[in-house]
This record gives C-alpha cells, structure tokens and sequence, in this order.
C-alpha cells in the first residue's frame, strides 16, 4: 500500500499516510526528531487544534446514548522521565501536562520499569514538538532530556466534558448549552425546544459528568397555577423528587415537584436579609418553603410567614422543625390577601401603637410572587385605623415582579403606583433581581408605605381646618 503511494506521491505526503496508520494503534509512541528536513506543522496541521478533543464524529445525531462509541485515539506529546523526580517535576509543568476528565497524566514505560511518561498537552506545545524555554529549564535542573515523544492516546466517554459530549451529538451549529440548576440530587433543566430529540440523552450525561447527581428533569411549561409550581418530566436516572438542599448556610427539604423553588435566587433571599437586625418584623406573604422566614427567625426576628399552597405549607412547617426556628416563626396557609388583611393587620395595628421615637426595630413585609405581587398593593389602601403618628417607622414592602418595558425600573415603580393610588417619587428603589429571560427582568421594588395610604384618618393640618369647622 504504502510503495504504491510512494509511487505517486512527495514523501511528506507519505510519512502523513504512515502517521494515520500508526496512530490507530493505542500505545504506540515514537522520539520526533526535530533536525529532520520535514516539518511538524504539516504533520499536526489538523490534530493540535480545538477538535482534538473531540469524540468521535460518528455519534452525530445519537439520541440513546451509547458510550463505547465515543472512544477515540488521538496522538499527544509525551515525556520520559525517572519516576523519583516525577511529583516534582508535575508541579512545576501543571499548566504543560495534560489536563482530562478521568485522565492519569503520567503513566508506566513498557520499556523502562524506572521510568514514568508524563502526558503533555498538544495546545500547550509548539508545532514542532519542542518545549519552551521555561520548560526546558525545568528539565535541565531535573536532569532530564528535554526530548519529546509522540503517543497515541485512547480518549473514552469518562474523558470528555459535557460539553464536548452534547457538541458532538447535537446536529452542528446548534446550540448546546449545559447548563441546569442543582437542588440536591436533582439537576434542573430548561431544555430548548431543538435540544428535545435528545433530551434523554442530556439527562444522563448530566448525571455521568456532575457526582452526586441522579435525577435530571426538564420543566415543561410555565409556572401559571395557583400553587407556583411546574410539571416536570424525569430525563434520566431516579425518579425521586425529594430532595435536600443549602442556601447560605441553611438546609430546606421539600418535593421539588410540589413546591416553588429558584436556587437563582439565594443572592436575592441574602440581600432582603441583611436590612434586618434582630428585633424586627418580618411579615413573609408569600412564604414558600422558607427561604426569607428561615433565616431571618435565625436573625432572631419576629416571622409571620404564609403560603396558600398546601405542599408548601407543609414542606415550612418541617424546614421550621429542620432548623430549629419552629418556635420563633408563626405559619399560615391562606391566601395572600386573607394573610394580609388577617394576620398582619392585626400585628401592624398592635406594632405601630406600641412605636416611640425610642424604639429602634422596623417592620418589613416581603411579596415574592413576581408574575402577581404588585396586584396586592392595593389591599393597603386606607389598611389601618386611626391615624400615623410618626412616619419614619411605617413598614416597607420589599414587592416582586416581571417587567418586559424597555424601562423595567420605571415600568414597575409606575405598577405599583398605580395599585397604591399615590406616587411614590423619590420614596421607592428598584433593584434588578435578575435576566428571567430574553427582554424579561425580574425586579424587587421597595418602599415605605405612605401614610396617606395606610391610615384611614391623616393627620394633617388640613384635616385639622375640616374638624373644626365641623
């Protein structure tokens, strides 16, 4: 074969034929001999570069997944060394060696029991097989012969990323994004509609690639029912939807399937955190699992947390007992506006008469339902009896909710004006929660509740004028 092509062909084009021959056997290793009259670069034009690790191109368009035909061998640069200066010598190459998933970067010489083959990486070292000079000097203070070898290389499934797994299976040019959420055991996904087709398949990789994953669910449509919550289907492993999980150094259990809950949002349930000091009230509207009431009766604040979704209300009542904080935080499971005109009218009205220039505590009231929050402002139109006597401690309402307005900010401020009855101009502050999706922002507006809103009866010179004419 190879004296017919010599035949026909330049030498170069030859040793080309004699390298893909050679480089399906696994093992196999030969010393470059960088002086010759060819050049590297012909010969690694097309193996140092972003393919080469990447599985093998036959899996395109696989949607069971099948691992043993993902396996590879590829030609790698390679080291001998003696094995009683090898731990030095790695931490002075780490950025040089080769770095894979499930990879020993050196292994044993079948021809020297006193030698060790340290594997390189083939972006890391130049076209014609040569270390760099910081490189060479390493080895010389080792004593080493700075002499590098060629190997073949068998890449298995174990040794590709998740990404570079979905590459090569989605059809090219399409999207193939990774990413999920983890809540437990449990990895969320939100899988595009061109990712469908494959979506068993994502599932397990996601569960072989991350330890301590095995269950992967995609969600299936959109949070719209009265409980919050979204259908899911299982993509791959076990079918347990229990799950345990930690947010700034809390622990919650609760059935993901059942309740509501975003680990996107752990900054955000921080953030409302740390304007509360001990002391405070702290009245949860939309309570879910936990995740506000839990630490802020850790904070040693006054909770008042509800949630209309049975599930849920059960699944707070055990992180109560979970956490320890089953005494400080009292639970309902009503709907928002009852919890709003019930409990926490009832708690404002005794609050607010006890209040003195001297007492220092705040009240907070948290709405963390952002596709119908800012719609319950309006229960707080003329919420209280009597009238404001100072207004510096009146509570603030901490109030989500979604925005698709070029001007988010302004679009939200001008909502929950609009359910107040009053402007709230210079007396609110916006903050971007987060990018939902695509020209939709999650946002959390925060103000103290004007007194011309909450009281009944103002106490104004105004309405002095009018008591005494009457």
């Amino acid at each position: 074969l190879f004296r017919t092509a010599a035949s026909n062909i330049s030498f170069p084009e030859v040793w080309l034929l004699l390298v893909q021959y050679f480089e399906r056997v696994p093992g196999f290793f030969w010393v470059v001999q960088r002086n010759s009259f060819f050049t590297m670069s012909e010969i690694l034009e097309n193996k140092a570069d972003i393919e080469l690790y990447s599985p093998h191109p036959e899996v395109r368009g696989m949607t069971t997944l099948d691992r043993a035909a993902f396996k590879r061998t590829i030609v790698v640069p390679i080291l001998k060394v003696k094995k009683e200066v090898i731990n030095k010598l790695l931490k002075s190459l780490k950025h040089t060696t080769l770095q894979r998933p499930g990879l020993k970067r050196v292994i044993d010489d079948p021809k020297d029991e006193d030698s060790r083959l340290v594997l390189l990486d083939p972006h890391k070292i130049s076209a014609e097989y040569s270390l760099g000079e910081s490189e060479q000097e390493i080895l010389k203070q080792f004593s080493i012969d700075p002499q590098v070898s060629k190997y073949n290389l068998e890449l298995t499934y174990d040794n590709f990323k998740t990404e570079e797994v979905l590459r090569a299976v989605l059809p090219e040019g399409q999207d193939v994004t990774s990413g999920f959420t983890r809540i437990g055991h449990i990895a969320h996904l939100n899988l595009r509609d061109h990712q469908l087709p494959y979506k068993h398949l994502i599932g397990q990789v996601i569960i072989d690639k991350n330890p301590g994953i095995t269950c992967s669910v995609n969600k299936i449509n959109i949070i719209d029912n009265t409980y919050r919550n979204f259908q899911m289907e299982v993509l791959a492993g076990e079918a347990n939807m229990i799950t345990k999980t930690r947010e700034n150094y809390i622990t919650y259990e609760f059935d993901f399937s059942k309740v509501y809950w975003n680990s996107r949002l752990s900054t955000e349930h921080g953030r409302i955190i740390e304007f509360l000091k001990p002391g405070d009230v702290l009245f949860d509207v939309f309570a879910g699992v936990g995740p506000f009431a839990i630490p802020a009766a850790k904070k040693k604040c006054s909770v008042f947390a509800n949630d209309l979704n049975p599930e849920s209300y059960k699944w707070l009542l055990h992180n109560c007992k979970l956490n320890k904080v089953d005494k400080k935080i009292k639970n309902f499971n009503m709907d928002g506006r009852d919890f709003l005109r019930g409990p926490v009218k009832e708690e404002l009205t005794k609050e607010l008469s006890l209040l003195t220039k001297e007492r220092k505590n705040t009240l907070h009231i948290v709405m963390n339902l952002p596709a119908l929050a800012i719609e319950f402002l309006d229960v707080f139109k003329h919420f209280l009896d009597g009238k404001p006597c100072s207004t510096d401690l009146l509570p603030t309402v901490h109030c989500y909710s979604f925005s698709k307005h070029d001007n988010p900010a302004k679009d939200v401020q001008e909502r929950a004006e609009a359910f107040l009855g009053t402007s709230l101009e210079g007396r609110c502050s916006t903050h971007l929660v987060r990018n939902v999706a695509p020209n939709k922002e999650m946002m959390c507006i925060s103000f103290q509740i004007p007194a011309e809103v909450l009281f009944k009866k103002q106490c104004t010179q105004e309405g002095k004028l009018k008591s005494n004419m009457a």
